[in-house]
C-alpha cells in the first residue's frame, strides 16, 4: 500500500543478493532454503535473481555444499566474488535509462543511480532471505508472512521462514582457487609497462609536496548542498572502466553533488571565465591550467558512503587544496588527508552559509600547523568585504607531516629513505 501511495513501480525488476555485506555462508545457506522450498512446488524466481558471494571461501563452500545449486535451481545467476552491481558493475541493457523500476538487494548502499547507473531505479534495501522472497513473489506488495505463492502444479503455498543457519560450514570453508601472485622478493629490477596512450592505465607520479606558503585567493570550485557522498563526488557505474586512469576517472569529479552556486548537480560557476553552468571537472582543469588551488565546500557528514579513495584522489589530480564542511564522514576525511588535501570544519557549523559563488578564501598561518589549533581562514568577497573564520582540523603530528611531505605515501618513502 505505501509503495502505490508513493507512486513507487509495484513490479520488482531485479533481486540482488550478496556482495561484501549479507553474504556469509549463513546468509547463503538461510537463501537457498527458501530457494528449496519454491522447487519443490516448480517456482521459479519471477525477477531476475543474482547473487554474489562474499569472498572465494564463501563462493567454493556453497558449490561444495549445495546452496549454489539450490540458488540456481530457481534462475539464480551467481556471480563472481567481486563489488559486482553493488558498485555499479552491472550492464542492464534491458532497462532504457530512466525508466521508473524496482529492484530489492541486500547490499547496504541504495544512492540513486548507485548499482546502475539508471536515474530510474529504485533500490529497496533488504535482508538476504526478503531478498529472495521478493524475487519469488516479484513485486513490492508481496508479504512472504501471510502472501501466497502458486507453483507450477497451480497449488498455493505459503514460504516458511529459513531455518536456522550455522555461522561457520560443518565440514569447514573450502579455500576456493588461490590466485594470488606473490611478489619477488627482489622488485628493483622489474618495470610496469603501461602503453602511454592507453586510456584505461596510467602511471601516477607522487603528489608535489607542500612549498611551505599559505593557500591564498583560491576559488571556490563547489559548494555542496546536503548529502555528498562518495558517489557523488566520484560516481561509479560505467566510470569504472577508468579506475585505473586517474586523470580520465577524474572527468567525473562532483557529477553527482548538488552546488549550491547553480542548483544543478554537477555544474558550477567558473570564476576566471564567468561562465554560470559549466561542468565541474571543466572548471576544475581550467584553475589547474593556470596554476590556482581551490577549495570545496561540504555540508553535514560530508564523504559518506564507499571509501573510494578515488573521491579524494580526483580533488587532488585536478588541484584541490582543501575541504571544508560542517562535518566530515571518518574515513573520507581519512582519505583526504592520506592524499594531502586539508580536511577542515567550519568552527561555526552556520558559517557555510557565508560562502559565496565568488569567493577568494585564504589559509592562513599553515606554517604553524599544529593538533588542535585553529586554522584562519579569510574569506574576500567580491564586494570587498573580508571576513575571518575559524576552521578545525583533526591532524595529529603524523598526519601533518602527510600533508607537507604531499601525501602519506611521500612521507613513508621519504622516512624510508627512499
Amino acid at each position: 500500500q505505501e509503495a502505490k501511495e508513493e507512486g513507487f513501480p509495484d513490479t520488482v525488476s531485479a533481486a540482488l543478493v550478496g556482495s561484501c555485506t549479507n553474504s556469509s555462508y549463513e546468509d547463503m545457506s538461510r537463501c537457498a532454503d527458501l530457494a528449496r522450498q519454491a522447487k519443490a512446488h516448480g517456482l521459479n524466481a519471477a525477477a531476475k535473481f543474482m547473487v554474489t558471494p562474499g569472498s572465494e571461501q564463501v563462493r567454493a563452500t556453497i558449490s561444495r555444499d549445495g546452496q549454489q545449486e539450490a540458488l540456481e535451481d530457481i534462475g539464480g545467476i551467481v556471480l563472481a566474488n567481486a563489488c559486482g552491481p553493488c558498485i555499479g558493475q552491472w550492464r542492464r541493457d534491458e532497462m532504457p535509462e530512466g525508466e521508473p523500476n524496482s529492484i530489492v538487494t541486500s547490499y547496504n548502499r541504495n544512492f540513486p543511480k548507485r548499482n546502475d547507473a539508471n536515474s530510474g531505479t529504485m533500490n529497496f534495501i533488504a535482508s538476504p532471505e526478503l531478498a529472495v522472497a521478493m524475487s519469488l513473489g516479484g513485486s513490492l506488495s508481496f508479504n512472504p508472512l501471510t502472501d501466497t505463492l502458486t507453483g507450477a502444479d497451480g497449488v498455493e503455498f505459503k514460504l516458511e521462514a529459513p531455518a536456522p543457519a550455522p555461522e561457520v560450514p560443518p565440514n569447514g570453508f573450502d579455500q576456493g582457487t588461490d590466485r594470488y601472485v606473490a611478489p619477488p622478493e627482489d622488485g628493483s629490477n622489474v618495470d610496469v609497462a603501461v602503453d602511454a596512450s592507453s586510456t584505461r592505465l596510467q602511471v601516477l607520479n607522487p603528489w608535489p609536496a607542500w612549498d611551505g606558503e599559505d593557500f591564498v585567493d583560491m576559488p571556490v570550485l563547489v559548494k555542496a548542498a546536503g548529502k555528498c557522498t562518495t558517489d557523488h563526488i566520484s560516481p561509479a557505474g560505467a566510470w569504472l572502466r577508468f579506475r585505473g586512469h586517474l586523470d580520465n576517472l577524474s572527468d567525473n569529479m562532483f557529477l553527482g553533488a548538488v552546488n549550491t552556486f547553480t542548483d544543478d548537480p554537477g555544474t558550477g560557476v567558473n570564476q576566471l571565465s564567468g561562465e554560470q553552468i559549466q561542468p565541474i571537472p571543466e572548471i576544475a582543469r581550467e584553475y589547474k591550467a593556470q596554476s590556482m588551488r581551490w577549495i570545496a565546500i561540504g555540508d553535514n557528514n560530508y564523504g559518506e558512503g564507499s571509501s573510494r579513495e578515488h573521491a579524494a584522489m580526483s580533488p587532488r589530480m585536478l588541484g584541490a587544496a582543501a575541504v571544508v564542511t560542517r562535518s566530515f564522514a571518518r574515513i573520507h576525511e581519512a582519505n583526504l588527508k592520506k592524499q594531502g588535501i586539508l580536511p577542515l570544519t567550519f568552527e561555526d557549523p552556520s558559517d557555510y552559509d557565508r560562502i559565496r559563488a565568488d569567493d577568494r578564501i585564504s589559509l592562513i598561518g599553515l606554517a604553524n600547523l599544529i593538533p588542535g589549533q585553529p586554522v584562519v581562514c579569510v574569506v574576500a568577497h567580491d564586494d570587498g568585504e573580508e571576513e575571518r573564520i575559524n576552521l578545525r582540523h583533526t591532524m595529529n603530528p603524523g598526519q601533518i607531516e602527510w600533508f607537507k611531505a604531499g601525501s602519506a605515501m611521500n612521507h613513508m618513502k621519504n622516512t624510508a629513505g627512499g
